[in-house]
């Protein structure tokens, strides 16, 4: 890892992803987790204010950059969930079949690099009547935005950890054998266009 994406990098997507706009959309998924979770990207724990603590047992929190668990810390200390910190990249779920009651994944979709395979495995360690809950930013339905999107996502991914501006949250679930079963998606508020078209719901496997 470069020097970059060790200790630049962190604090600009930390501080990006504390924005308002986020962190109202958080507020519209988390507290719909419960019984084991699996977050996926935990990142530093910007979405542990949310949780609901009466409706959620234990929590698996994933998140193989240590930069981003040191940002964690107060808030893990403060919280009342009892989480346990998976160490292995989202690609790879150290997890049984079936483990999980809940998969919440927030603005991680678009760094994780074979994304396909780590839908794969969230789906894999969902139990039977279980459900991914996400919330997530992408390509937008707008021909010249999108268009402005893929012209500086290389450079974006440079300077923002690998973040994809061009990801389809609703084809990558589908074609991962999620069904969606609640969708919503618009620009957020104060928000670039480019950087704010935000995808979130609810999923299950097929």
């Amino acid at each position: 890892m470069n020097l970059w994406d060790e200790y630049i990098a962190p604090p600009l997507v930390n501080l990006a992803c504390s924005a308002k706009p986020i962190r109202y959309q958080r507020d519209k998924v988390v507290p719909k987790a419960s019984g084991t979770v699996l977050e996926v990207g935990f990142g530093s724990g910007l979405n542990l204010p949310y949780y609901d603590a009466d409706k959620v047992d234990r929590l698996f929190a994933l998140e193989p950059h240590m930069a981003m668990r040191k940002r964690a810390a107060e808030r893990v200390a403060a919280s009342p969930l009892k989480i346990e910190y998976l160490d292995l990249p989202g690609e790879e779920i150290p997890l049984e079949d079936k483990a999980v009651d809940t998969v919440l994944i927030t603005y991680t979709m678009c760094t994780i690099p074979d994304v396909m395979k780590a839908l794969s495995g969230m789906r894999r360690v969902i139990k039977p009547g279980g459900q991914m809950i996400f919330c997530e930013h992408g390509l937008a339905p707008d021909a010249k935005v999108a268009k402005w999107q893929q012209r500086i996502e290389p450079a974006w991914k440079a300077i923002a950890g690998g973040c994809h501006l061009t990801r389809s949250v609703p084809n990558m679930l589908n074609a991962s054998g999620f069904e969606i079963t609640e969708i919503d998606q618009m620009y957020l508020p104060s928000t670039p266009q480019i950087l704010g078209y935000n995808y979130w719901g609810t999923a299950r496997p097929t």
